[in-house]
């Protein structure tokens, strides 16, 4: 309530410093059934609606119309103009809109998926033949080999959606895989103007290349020999390889606006989609201001998955996004591959690196000069970075170039370093990256190292000035190295709890691969997916929580395949209980920023695990009505309620039944403020039910967070059938710890169901704050 309040003043301070303030889109929420008859479409009716808001010289313009997750609109209005549309007794709220953005093999075997396996998740699910995954994104390029539709069935029946066809995106475009395609712009070009048709596609094709790298994962069909620029060789697969495409492409070059977001929502669950992958995200406001919880709360209420990416704003913690409780948050781990490309320096030492590149190759054994881009004069800051037009050619000619990262793309300095006459570049992560290392396509020979090896190479290059030698280093590339061990690792980028938005609610909810991964591409842009760069692939490698969303997309259409039953929350649920936390060394996986041992609030649940996901034994399952429970026990006013739900609430009986540590949700996380209190008492209610096998005994382990007591009742649950569910009470006990005032202390441990066959696992989170 206080965000709101705190725009609703913004909106009074702004309308009254100026008479003429520029307009901004705003999505406005209606009640549905207020529409009067007289008025032919919903459109109409926003429009009349809008006119007696706008000045008479205003052009009345409705940017979209929203029906299926959204009773709404969206338009341009200044911010009288909003206060005045908010005024009408039809109007619930009216929501600044947000830009987004993109949060941008051997995957589906590291994950445990086989095409020989007699029986499995692959095999049980027929390959997710008959589920559609709707990948709201950049658009996709439909000609890819990922998108073909060999042997597969006729389009369901259900599907009802369209292949929009246009100048680029002609009518052959679609198949019996890509059976969907739409655009939406008019939130983009609302703000931006009539976007430039040379650089982008007014079209659901891909002119960037990140929503068909997106889909291919998702869904991509067998292909072979697929790899990118002579790496990573071998089959090409996404998650659920005879599952239906529908591309919803939203994104364009200046970002992803809400109000398309929205619109794709919209559609989507309208066309029939079985699960959406939102692989963008922004800003984390209240759930009542946040067009992707809206869009999502209004799929998942009519059965669509939603899944989305957790955010690169790693390793520092309380940067996850997209944490609404009814959207599965995806974090990034690694799997057990890598390009090593290492640094061999004139001193002798060998500095470990990683690195794609196929032109011409360094001379074999020959040393270059090795320089600093920062040491070249001029503006130290800019040319340490690398950026456009900051080196000295006299300074790099010949040589091979340190630059650090930050501002510009890797693959931009890449570029910047080559077009100065630099031979080679290193690509040195600063402390905040930490140890982590993403592989990028360069347009010459280039590495990437690690924080503490770069400052080694800087101390090398600093001596080196200082005698007789100078500093010289060559770069080695190794190829593919499969069977890398530690894996699963947490990448270094994946956002981080915890949930800055609802702390009771741990996030992200899983980890899946998002680190160097092969999946399709697009031709409008080269690998490196700078202008300069001429080379067109199939495929390309990339890394972030955009490419980890799309795994656990796919997923969830094969678990929604072999189980049609199951609800969203079940087949979260199903993830998130058989979730893993040990690599491959048999050890708590490690965080890559740092080597330590990383937390729950690195990887949630843990890495999944589609094969045991396939027989959880027990779901906690959620309906609707439940989240709406949830929101009442935030605080949230009816009308806020209203603007995410469609529903009108009765908070009374949710308020008297708990707390927002209630919400039926596989895991469980408590926040205790200290006040000076001695001991902290809190409790979780939940309810399971029974997926596995009539007849069962779960019996209860807990493993409590250090300094707590934990204790459940009862500590067996019994089951006489499947689909029966029952009920546990977990009470937690916390004693206060030595807290300087505003800092928090956070220790987590588990609580497990088994019945012998099926371990049900959920983490127990204990946070403790000292008020200031």
């Amino acid at each position: 309530m206080g965000f709101f309040l705190f725009f609703f003043l913004s909106l009074l301070s702004l309308a009254s410093s100026a008479s003429r303030v520029e307009q901004k889109t705003f999505i406005v929420r209606v009640q549905h059934e207020a529409k009067p008859s007289i008025f032919t479409t919903h459109k109409h009716w926003y429009e009349s609606s809008l006119s007696s808001v706008l000045s008479p010289s205003t052009p009345t313009q409705v940017l979209h119309v929203y029906d299926s997750v959204f009773h709404g609109f969206s338009a341009k209005l200044s911010p009288t103009e909003a206060l005045n549309l908010l005024s009408l007794p039809h109007v619930i709220a009216v929501i600044p809109e947000q830009v987004r953005y993109l949060q941008t093999t051997r995957s589906p075997l590291f994950l445990g998926l086989r095409t020989t396996d007699k029986a499995g998740l692959l095999k049980e699910s027929d390959f997710g033949s008959d589920l559609v995954i709707g990948v709201i994104d950049t658009g996709i390029w439909p000609e890819r080999q990922s998108f073909n539709d060999r042997d597969l069935g006729p389009i369901p029946s259900k599907w009802i959606g369209q292949c929009v066809t246009t100048k680029d995106f002609g009518s052959g475009s679609c198949n019996k895989k890509l059976i969907g395609a739409r655009y939406f712009c008019s939130g983009y070009e609302a703000t931006n103007g009539k976007m430039n048709e040379t650089s982008e596609f007014r079209s659901p094709r891909d002119s960037d290349g990140h929503g068909t790298h997106t889909a291919s994962i998702a869904a991509g069909r067998y292909v072979f020999p697929a790899s990118t620029l002579g790496y990573a060789k071998g089959v090409a697969a996404g998650m659920a390889p005879k599952a239906r495409l529908a591309a919803y492409k939203v994104c364009w070059n200046a970002g992803c606006y809400d109000s398309d977001i929205l619109a794709a929502f919209d559609s989507a669950v309208a066309d029939g989609v079985d699960v959406i992958s939102l692989s963008v995200g922004g800003a984390v406001v209240p759930y009542y201001l946040d067009a992707i919880a809206i869009g999502a709360f209004g799929a998942v209420d009519k059965g669509v998955f939603v899944s989305a990416s957790a955010g690169n704003g790693g390793p520092g913690g309380l940067t996850v996004t997209n944490v609404a409780p009814w959207v599965a948050t995806v974090g990034a781990g690694t799997i057990d591959r890598d390009f090593p490309a290492d640094v061999k320096l004139g001193n002798g030492k060998v500095v470990p690196g990683v690195g794609v590149y196929n032109g011409p190759s360094l001379s074999p054994g020959l040393m270059y000069p090795l320089v600093y881009a920062g040491s070249g004069g001029g503006d130290g800051y800019s040319s340490s970075l690398c950026l456009e037009g900051s080196l000295d050619p006299d300074f790099v000619k010949g040589k091979i170039v340190l630059c650090d990262r930050g501002i510009n793309s890797r693959a931009a300095k890449g570029d910047v370093v080559k077009k100065a006459g630099g031979v080679g570049m290193i690509l040195a992560n600063g402390v905040f990256d930490g140890e982590g290392l993403v592989v990028d396509c360069h347009v010459l020979p280039a590495t990437a190292v690690g924080a503490s090896n770069a400052y080694e190479i800087r101390q090398y290059i600093d001596s080196a000035s200082k005698s007789n030698s100078p500093a010289t280093a060559t770069i080695v590339f190794k190829g593919t190295r499969l069977g890398v061990r530690p894996a699963p690792v947490v990448a270094s980028f994946s956002a981080r709890g915890p949930n800055p938005e609802t702390p009771e609610i741990l996030k992200p909810d899983v980890i899946a691969p998002g680190l160097n991964i092969l999946a399709a591409w697009t031709d409008k842009v080269g690998p490196s997916g700078i202008p300069s760069d001429n080379r067109r692939t199939e495929f390309n490698i990339l890394s972030g929580t955009s490419m980890a969303c799309p795994h656990v997309s796919g997923l969830a259409a094969l678990l929604k395949a072999a189980h049609p039953e199951w609800s969203p929350a079940a087949i979260k649920s199903a993830l998130m209980t058989t979730a893993y936390t040990v690599d491959n060394r048999g050890e708590t996986m490690i965080d890559e920023s740092n080597g330590n041992t990383s937390t729950v609030f690195d990887f949630g649940s843990g890495h999944v695990h589609p094969t045991k996901a396939m027989d959880p034994g027990l779901v906690y399952d959620v309906t609707p009505m439940d989240y709406v429970d949830f929101l009442c026990n935030l605080n949230y006013t009816i009308n806020n309620i209203q603007v995410i739900t469609r529903r009108n609430a009765d908070c009374k009986g949710a308020k008297r039944a708990g707390h927002i540590g209630n919400l039926n949700y596989p895991s469980f996380s408590v926040v205790f403020q200290q006040y000076g209190k001695h001991k902290m008492l809190s409790h979780f209610i939940r309810q399971v039910t029974n997926v596995g096998d009539p007849n069962s005994v779960y019996k209860v382990t807990i493993t409590p967070p250090s300094g707590t007591l934990v204790m459940v009742e009862p500590q067996q649950l019994v089951f006489r059938r499947v689909g029966q569910k029952l009920n546990f009470l977990v009470r937690v006990e916390a004693m206060a710890v030595e807290l300087a005032p505003g800092s928090t202390s956070m220790k987590s441990g588990s609580l497990v169901w088994s019945d012998g066959k099926h371990n049900v696992t959920s983490p127990i989170v204990v946070t403790m704050q000292q008020p200031l």
